[in-house]
């Protein structure tokens, strides 16, 4: 009997996923907030918002987690849970400008959301394909690629 439990509990902790973090959206926004320096700007209020929003990212990016379970995308800040989306209240989802880092978007029933790909893209485009690619939205223009 603990053989079932322990398999059970083995293909339990496999069906949970925790994505690779990604760094390439918080560095394209602090270089581009670097280049605006190169303006005749004084002071340089766009260098320094735009690349505080970057390392705020960045930092966003070391912290925060997501992780797949079966029936939840699941957010961790630094190992503890802030915040639990079942499958279950989705109605659509789609990555928003996926060649560049881009961004996630989906809809619960109660509210929508858009979430900065803090994250390897194709890792988290896999899984929600696999977990809920069925409410995802395609448009004209991405049939066509």
């Amino acid at each position: 009997m603990t053989n079932q439990k322990t398999t059970k509990s083995q293909q339990e902790q496999k069906e949970e996923i925790l994505l690779t973090p990604s760094y390439r959206l918080p560095s394209l926004i602090i270089l581009f907030g670097l280049f605006l320096l190169l303006l005749p700007i004084n002071p340089p209020w766009g260098t320094i918002i735009v690349s505080g929003f970057g390392f705020f990212l960045l930092l966003q990016s070391f912290t925060l987690r997501l992780k797949f379970t079966k029936d939840d995308l699941v957010v961790l800040q630094l190992g503890k849970e802030l915040r639990r989306f079942p499958f279950k209240n989705w109605i659509a989802w789609r990555i928003l400008l996926p060649n560049l880092p881009g961004l996630l978007y989906f809809r619960e029933q109660a509210s929508p959301h858009l979430l900065p790909i803090l994250f390897d893209k194709n890792q988290l485009e896999d899984q929600l394909k696999l977990r809920v690619g069925d409410l995802e939205v395609i448009t004209s223009t991405d049939q066509q690629k």
